[in-house]
């Protein structure tokens, strides 16, 4: 049996015998499963950016949101573009991409320059690579076909690999290049970002957040003592077990209340309404709503019989039924009093402490040096410190950990993480073996049956199914690498979506990448290899190339439905009609739905873009063809970002751009797979003088990047005292005045100082002509190889923003800012519908003698239906974002 297997296969795993035109077809099937993929994807996407272009102008809310969202400041908004079907495609381009960055975030802004940079990557990688490299591989006289002999295993001449090795150095370099460069541009952006008054002025740049802090240092006068006249306030973090239970039972009962007052008037209007039509007594007992006195829910009684009120079971199934109503503001009566005594006991700092502690600054450069400075003096004690953390994004229950619960839970999370990547080796190499069906055919030849489906619908099988279930199985990670990185420890939103960047991009690159490519090129040689082993090098070195055809695939698959998909949001427009028809049933739940925007975790969305540039530049030397799929598919990528960045998505968590950074470096690792990879092809096909020049260029490319980052880390983590008089004459001069003098700096207080950190307190964001720019237009080639001189921070600070928002705090909203939120939590304010019977006015004159209610804003239309104020889109209970 084994024997008659190998007669019929050749060195390279190929059939040898005289076969039909369809099985020759399947024997090289490159082009052929392209084809197939590319067909019915390109169908689909068309179809999505059709119903995109004829549904954006009907469903504003859903394709426009940015542009009139009363829930935005109107400086955080998008102009709106011409409703037309093609019309606004001209008005779109016109936008720059630094939009995103003065009226939406910083990081989104980077994720638009990191696919633009890595698009342009591998353009200029296919400038460098196809004119040499096509030529030397279609001529290698290797005998492949199709798409295989473009690739590097089609050469058989060893002196012909010196093309690859200096195409690698000319490539290869000018990626690090372009880190390098990205790097310096991040670097002077972030500074001029983070020095702006915009972002100097507010509380987090003024705040630093230690933790694993000792037992004894749990003391606000000790802690005084360390900081001096600097400090201005400081938050130790409170146990708050007991009262984040009580806000949350109260906060339960209060929606329960709405719920409750909302579905008795709704019931009431519809059976007046009814009543109505049928020509009966509509109009109110007189005085009825008026009466202060009058009985509770006397004027719902007219339309709402006592059986019909709402109730509930105290219990499921066995409890005591009770009218929900009465129970609610009983409830509310014991609970509001107990909340309130035990936040006024925790604001007095008579609680439990946990070893965290919040201490804010007079200035943003105090701030930085008590960043920068060693706290304690013991290993691990008052660290890691964070500065920059917006209240909003504590996670409050990893603040409890001290430094041995930090240890363990990291050491535990990074052991999960790596059987995480064990575990989803399995299910990853299947789907690579996948995407060579040919060869395990050969491999198992009681799969023969396959080789009787249409050659059209095997190559969708072989190339775009694979493509699907890698896709499919990837989306189920997210959530537990966040939950992981939440149980390490992280102290906030922001680092759990910078330590899940890691962990999924090590995901990505590990299964996506590596296990599927290592699965597909073993599966299409082990046949070839169980009967020739003593030819197994030459059989990898040929078949490796040969599985960058799954990434054309891939490639395909992402640029084109990904990019179409997400503009259109299919599945958000759909679920957003739905569920708001079904569970929208108060006013509050409606607007929510109204106002929330999507919001992009950061950590989860850079991996996937980041590892298909490390694909496009691991098989640049290799196979370069995949580096024009990758241009053509980061580019259709970056467009769909671009719109819904500037018009659709919202930013929620701030990493203050170091998610860029990460990425970069994150890209580098493309760079060293090639070297290794080209490497060991040589190694296979014994070719010392390219194997000796790769290594000499490795040992040059991890010298330059070890030195790279020396340079850089400070910086990425820092901010540059040099700049803070820089920076007050910079904004001195822009508003006619004077910078202050280096006595003034040197003798003033905390309270007398002129400055704010690095900006003057009383200089508020200036909209006024910035002067003429720091230096002349360079040409495009001058300003790409002087990063340092024409993207520098006299240049970047002008892209910032500039007269966004007054950065002022109410003296409550700062007292409070850095305490648990079970602490600051204040009483909700229920928000019902105003019916015209009078129902909710009296249940607000009742209930609000309980807890705050208003029946403004909110009411029901001609037919009976709850709608509230869309025109305003500030009902009561909308609150003003406040700019920690």
């Amino acid at each position: 049996m084994s024997f008659s297997f190998c007669q019929n296969t050749d060195i390279a795993g190929n059939n040898t015998e005289a076969g039909s035109a369809q099985d020759e077809e399947k024997n090289n099937p490159s082009l052929s499963a392209f084809l197939s993929t590319l067909v019915p994807v390109l169908l689909l996407s068309s179809a999505f950016v059709t119903l995109f272009l004829l549904l954006r102008p009907r469903f504003k809310r859903n394709y426009q949101p940015r542009t009139f969202l009363g829930s935005l400041r109107p400086q955080e908004r998008t102009p709106a573009l011409p409703s037309g079907l093609f019309a606004w495609l001209g008005a779109f381009s016109k936008i720059p991409d630094s939009f995103v960055l003065n009226h939406q975030s910083l990081d989104g802004f980077l994720l638009l320059r990191f696919l633009k940079i890595a698009s342009a990557t591998c353009l200029i990688g296919c400038f460098i690579t196809w004119p040499v490299l096509f030529p030397v591989n279609i001529t290698g006289k290797g005998g492949m076909k199709e798409l295989d002999m473009l690739t590097f295993g089609n050469v058989v001449d060893k002196n012909r690999y010196y093309a690859h090795v200096f195409i690698a150095w000319i490539f290869l370099g000018f990626v690090f290049y372009m880190v390098a460069r990205e790097s310096i541009y991040y670097v002077n952006l972030r500074q001029a970002y983070l020095l702006s008054p915009l972002y100097a002025e507010r509380m987090s740049s003024r705040t630093v957040l230690f933790t694993s802090v000792p037992q004894e240092y749990l003391n606000e006068a000790l802690l005084r003592r360390m900081f001096g006249r600097q400090l201005k306030n400081i938050w130790i973090a409170n146990d708050c077990q007991e009262i984040e239970e009580l806000v949350d039972e109260r906060d339960k009962v209060a929606m329960k209340l709405e719920v409750a007052e909302t579905q008795l008037i709704k019931l009431a209007n519809a059976n007046r309404l009814q009543a109505m039509k049928k020509g009966g007594q509509t109009d109110g007992a007189p005085g009825a709503a008026d009466e202060a006195n009058a009985e509770s829910g006397s004027v719902a009684a007219q339309w709402v019989p006592i059986k019909k009120r709402p109730t509930h079971r105290l219990k499921p199934i066995i409890g005591k039924k009770v009218d929900t109503i009465n129970w609610c503001r009983s409830e509310l009566e014991r609970l509001i009093p107990k909340v309130d005594a035990l936040q006024a006991t925790h604001r007095a700092g008579n609680g439990a402490f946990i070893p965290s502690v919040f201490v804010e600054f007079f200035h943003q450069s105090d701030a930085q040096s008590a960043f920068q400075s060693l706290a304690h003096h013991h290993a691990l004690h008052m660290a890691p410190r964070f500065i920059g953390v917006n209240p909003d994004e504590v996670i409050w229950k990893n603040l409890k950990m001290n430094w041995k619960s930090r240890v363990v839970r990291n050491i535990v999370a990074l052991t999960l993480v790596a059987l995480l990547v064990i575990f989803w080796s399995i299910p990853v190499g299947f789907v690579g073996i996948l995407s060579n069906i040919n060869s395990l055919i050969r491999l198992a030849p009681w799969l023969g049956f396959l080789n009787k489906i249409p050659a059209q619908i095997f190559g969708v099988v072989q190339g775009l199914l694979p493509a699907i279930l890698l896709a499919v199985l990837m989306a189920l990670l997210p959530v537990i690498l966040r939950m992981l990185a939440r149980f390490s420890g992280a102290p906030s939103l922001s680092a759990v979506e910078l330590r899940t960047q890691n962990f999924y991009f090590a995901f990505q690159v590990i299964q996506v990448f590596l296990i599927t490519t290592l699965s597909s090129a073993a599966s299409a040689s082990v046949t070839s290899i169980l009967c020739s082993p003593g030819d197994a090098p030459n059989l990898l070195a040929e078949n490796l190339p040969k599985a960058s055809n799954f990434y054309l695939s891939y490639f395909v698959l992402q640029g084109l439905t990904i990019s179409s998909g997400a503009v259109l949001g299919i599945v958000g427009l759909v679920l957003f009609r739905l569920l708001g028809k079904f569970l929208d049933t108060t006013p509050r739940k409606m607007y929510k739905r109204w106002s929330t925007l999507s919001a992009l975790g950061w950590g989860t969305v850079f991996p996937i873009y980041t590892n298909l540039t490390v694909i496009a530049i691991t098989y640049s030397i290799i196979a370069p063809l995949v580096l024009g799929f990758a241009t053509i598919g980061l580019y259709l990528i970056y467009l769909a970002y671009r719109y819904n960045l500037l018009f659709v998505f919202n930013s929620n968590v701030d990493t203050k751009g170091l998610i860029y950074p990460r990425a970069l470096q994150q890209t580098t690792t493309g760079a060293y797979l090639a070297i290794v990879c080209l490497i060991g092809l040589f190694g296979i096909q014994a070719a010392p003088g390219p194997i000796a020049l790769m290594v000499v260029f490795l040992i040059f490319v991890v010298l330059f990047h070890i030195s790279l980052n020396s340079a850089l880390e400070p910086l990425l983590r820092y901010l540059p005292k040099s700049l803070e008089a820089e920076e007050e004459s910079l904004l001195a001069s822009e508003e006619g005045g004077s910078a202050p003098s280096s006595s003034d700096m040197d003798n003033g207080g905390p309270h007398d100082k002129k400055h704010n950190g690095f900006s003057a307190p009383g200089v508020q964001p200036t909209t006024k002509d910035l002067g003429p720019a720091p230096r002349k237009k360079p040409n495009f080639i001058t300003k790409f190889l002087r990063p340092d001189l024409y993207t520098d921070y006299h240049t970047l600070r002008r892209l910032v923003p500039r007269g966004f928002a007054e950065i002022s705090y109410d003296p409550v909203v700062e007292r409070d800012a850095y305490y648990h939120p079970s602490i600051s939590s204040q009483t909700p304010l229920l928000w019902v519908p105003r019916d015209d019977a009078g129902v909710s006015r009296q249940e607000c004159r009742h209930s609000g003698k309980v807890i705050p209610i208003t029946d403004e804003g909110a009411g029901f239309d001609a037919k009976g239906k709850l709608a509230w104020d869309e025109e305003n889109a500030r009902p009561p209970i909308w609150q003003e974002k406040i700019y920690y």
